[in-house]
């Protein structure tokens, strides 16, 4: 059984996700299929038709300049594109827009902030742990040291969850009970990763939703503690989202962000 299929109790079948994604990449291909509809080559008309396919696709005015902007360029290298080789454009240029905006270096941190302190906030089931099981990996492929602090001591299995990955990496974890303070397990985290001289220490917290005030509070309560230890820490609040939450992934934005100022998304 895979990682996944050890963490939760039901493991999604690949039949399932497929049908259920097949919606949004029938919808898309069939606007896509109707712009083209009768035309043989790129040309603006066929630009434009394929501008409102991704802006009413959900896929964002900014990012749909960009494709279109990069497809356009490559019409007038190549001359005559015709629309047949349009779907395969179309991903070769998303893929590579996605590559040159997402080469984050790992080693490339401030020097004077060690440890560099990364706190990862969000509602349950957004993905936090993973999020930061790929972050460690990423650090310590760059050569950099890592502590994993444990402080979601409010969901059940949470720090089991995280250790499960802070072996898989194979960087250390500082835990306490399911129940502790958060923030005193922050703040121990925090503490070790000074002690081990780590480069980077990151702090799970728990899957707070956005509209229970209390809760929120909390996250104000771990970054005063942890800066007893380091007075501008944490220096990245990471925020995660599920982007298939629509509108309310942007109320869940505001509310953290004033609660936390968040830094990173």
């Amino acid at each position: 059984m895979g990682l996944f299929g050890s963490l939760f109790s039901k493991e999604p079948k690949k039949e399932n996700l497929e049908a259920g994604l097949e919606k949004t990449k029938s919808s898309v291909f069939g606007k896509l299929t109707k712009a083209v509809a009768g035309k043989s080559k790129v040309d603006d008309e066929v630009l434009d038709n394929l501008e409102e396919v991704l802006i009413t696709s959900d896929v964002g005015v900014n990012t749909t300049i960009k494709i279109i902007e990069r497809i356009e360029a490559r019409v007038a290298k190549d001359k005559y594109v015709g629309t047949n080789e349009l779907n395969q454009i179309l991903r070769e240029e998303i893929a590579e827009l996605l590559i040159g905006e997402n080469q984050e270096s790992f080693n490339e941190h401030p020097a004077d902030k060690k440890p560099y302190v990364i706190m990862v906030v969000g509602v349950n089931g957004v993905g936090k742990t993973t999020t930061i099981g790929k972050l460690a990996y990423k650090f310590k492929q760059a050569g950099l040291s890592v502590v994993l602090g444990a402080a979601d001591t409010f969901r059940a299995a949470a720090v089991d969850q995280l250790t499960v990955w802070s072996a898989r990496v194979q960087v250390p974890i500082i835990k306490q009970a399911m129940g502790s303070d958060p923030a005193s397990v922050a703040f121990d985290a925090l503490q070790g990763g000074i002690n081990q001289k780590a480069d980077v220490v990151i702090i799970d917290t728990a899957g707070r939703l956005h509209n229970k005030i209390n809760l929120m509070n909390e996250l104000g309560k771990i970054k005063r503690v942890m800066q007893k230890l380091v007075p501008d820490a944490p220096h990245e609040v990471l925020l995660v989202l599920d982007a298939s939450t629509g509108q309310n992934a942007l109320e869940q934005a505001k509310q953290f962000t004033k609660t936390t100022e968040v830094t990173a998304l």
